[in-house]
């Protein structure tokens, strides 16, 4: 019953993708599986622990990065089961997620052979069988996740506590090491995404209050929200965008 469930949960944060591609990460995930497995805190923990790890894994152009959908699943899963941490869940993580990737990119290959059924609908104006042909590939997609999820945790539960018992201590030390620099790993991962020359001042003076003043996490936040809120006149940017939608709006009404 478990593992249908953290399949129902997979195929349903993958099928989401068409509105929102946020709710298959990790740190959202980790929730949704410790209330499946019974153990919420440790799902919240060790999902952002994930997340972490995960956070520069983003899609660009033709870079498919590992399934962290999958491999947060089941490494919080099998962690929480086996009543492990998160330097542990990562060790399972890491395997898992590049062979979903693979196994969902060898899927679309197929898969888009039938998808040049759109291109023939979208040329005969049928905007239905488009949508039909758009929603079957990406069901199957979110299929093939949930299935890979069901397997594995139905099939592997018992299994992957003797892998474990199995691994050299060496290379369990190695994870702990390897969970204590997710934090920087992930924060280093985001800079070379976001950095830029208007960024610096502002993520040098974000360290300078926590290392030296000792402000807490939350009072830096609130101090971002206080520099947007005062950088940006977002009234005027309202008004123009009023403005703008209003001049477009009287020059539509010209042409007719």
């Amino acid at each position: 019953m478990t593992a249908l469930l953290l399949a129902i949960a997979t195929f349903f944060a993958d099928a989401t993708h068409m509105f929102t591609s946020y709710l298959d990460r990790p740190i959202i995930m980790g929730p949704i599986v410790g209330l499946i497995m019974g153990d919420l805190q440790t799902g919240c923990i060790i999902g952002a622990s994930l997340e972490l790890f995960y956070a520069g894994a983003v899609p660009v152009g033709a870079y498919g990065p590992p399934d962290s959908l999958v491999g947060g699943v089941l490494g919080i899963a099998f962690a929480i089961s086996l009543a492990s941490t998160s330097e542990m869940a990562l060790t399972i993580s890491l395997p898992v997620a590049p062979f979903s990737q693979m196994a969902v990119s060898a899927l679309i290959s197929v898969v888009s052979l039938v998808a040049r059924l759109a291109d023939k609908f979208a040329l005969e104006g049928n905007g239905r069988g488009v949508s039909s042909v758009l929603f079957l590939c990406g069901g199957l997609r979110s299929l093939l996740r949930a299935a890979i999820v069901y397997f594995a945790f139905a099939l592997g539960s018992d299994r992957a506590m003797l892998l474990l018992d199995k691994i050299p201590e060496v290379v369990t030390q190695g994870m702990t090491v390897a969970g204590g620099l997710l934090p920087a790993l992930g924060i280093a991962m985001l800079i070379k995404i976001m950095m830029n020359e208007k960024v610096v001042p502002y993520y040098f003076l974000g360290y300078l209050l926590a290392a030296y003043l000792g402000v807490p996490v939350l009072g830096i936040a609130l101090l971002g929200i206080i520099l947007i809120i005062t950088k940006f006149d977002f009234k005027t940017l309202l008004s123009e965008k009023g403005t703008t939608q209003f001049a477009v709006e009287e020059v539509a009404d010209d042409d007719f």
